[in-house]
C-alpha cells in the first residue's frame, strides 16, 4: 500500500492544483484499491495504455484490445515456447492451468484467478492484453524469439524484469496518457512524468520532463532529465515536495 508520506505528497500536490495520473501495465481492478487509497478521482491509465478508466464510476473510458485472431497467433506461439499465458479479458485473469508462477503473480496482483483448461478453446473475445512470467533471462530470449513474428503487430515489453507483456500494437503508457491529457486539458509541455521499467519509455518520451528512479531499468534512466531515488526512499514523495517548496 501506498506510505503516509507519498499519500501526503499527493494530497498537497492535488491540493495545490496538480492532475496526479497513475499510468500503470496492472489491470483496473488491481489498481482501484490503490486510487480510493490515496483519495485520485482522474482517469487511471491501466494495462499499458490499453484502458484508460474512470476510478469512480469503473468505466473503461478508451479500451484497445488484442484482435482475437492475432492475440489466438500470440498463444499459439508461446505455446509452442512453452510458456504457460495469463490472458486478462474483461479486467479478469484467466490461465489454462494455475502454475505456481500465476499464483504468484495473482498473489501479487491481488486478483481472483480463474482456471479455464485450453486457452485457444476457450477466448472467443480480444484480450486487453497476454502475459508470461519467469526467469528475467530466459523471457528476454523469449522476446528476442517472437519479435521478429510480432514486432510490428504487438506491443511487447516487460513491466518489471520477470513479466514479458503483449499488447495491442497501438498501446504505450504515452498514448494512454496523452487520451487523459485531451479529457483534462493539460499538455505534455506541462508534464513530469515517474518512471522505472522498460514499459515506461513511451510515458518519458511524452513529457516534457522525464524522471526515473535510481534503482529503474537502465533504458529509462537514459532518458531521464533526472534521477529520483527508489520507491523504498519515496522518491516520487521527495520530487512533489521539492516542487511544491518551491
Amino acid at each position: 500500500m501506498l506510505r503516509p508520506r507519498t499519500k501526503e505528497a499527493i494530497a498537497a500536490g492535488r491540493g495545490a492544483g496538480l492532475h496526479v495520473i497513475v499510468v500503470t501495465g496492472r489491470m483496473f481492478q488491481s489498481v482501484r484499491r490503490y486510487l480510493e487509497a490515496a483519495g485520485l478521482d482522474d482517469p487511471v491509465v491501466c494495462y499499458q495504455g490499453a484502458v484508460v478508466a474512470d476510478p469512480v464510476s469503473g468505466r473503461f473510458l478508451r479500451h484497445v484490445p488484442i484482435p482475437l485472431e492475432l492475440a489466438r497467433e500470440a498463444i499459439a506461439a508461446l505455446e509452442v515456447e512453452g510458456w504457460p499465458i495469463n490472458c486478462y479479458v474483461d479486467d479478469e485473469l484467466y490461465v489454462a492451468r494455475v502454475t505456481w508462477h500465476a499464483e504468484q503473480y495473482a498473489r501479487f496482483q491481488n486478483i481472483e484467478l480463474h482456471e479455464v483448461g485450453d486457452l485457444l478453446a476457450w477466448l472467443d473475445r480480444p484480450p486487453t492484453k497476454l502475459v508470461v512470467v519467469g526467469d528475467p533471462d530466459e523471457l528476454d530470449e523469449l522476446s528476442a524469439v517472437l519479435r521478429p513474428q510480432f514486432e510490428q503487430r504487438l506491443f511487447i515489453a516487460k513491466s518489471l524484469p520477470i513479466f514479458l507483456e503483449f499488447a495491442n500494437p497501438g498501446v504505450s503508457k504515452g498514448v494512454g496518457l496523452q487520451v487523459v491529457a485531451d479529457l483534462l486539458g493539460f499538455t505534455a509541455a506541462s508534464t513530469v512524468a515517474f518512471g522505472d521499467g522498460e514499459n515506461d519509455r513511451e510515458l518519458l518520451e511524452w513529457a516534457a520532463y522525464a524522471i526515473a528512479v535510481e534503482n529503474g531499468d537502465d533504458s529509462v534512466k537514459a532518458l531521464a532529465d533526472f534521477i529520483c531515488p527508489a520507491a523504498d526512499h519515496e522518491g516520487v514523495a521527495q520530487v512533489v515536495e521539492a516542487f511544491l517548496a518551491r
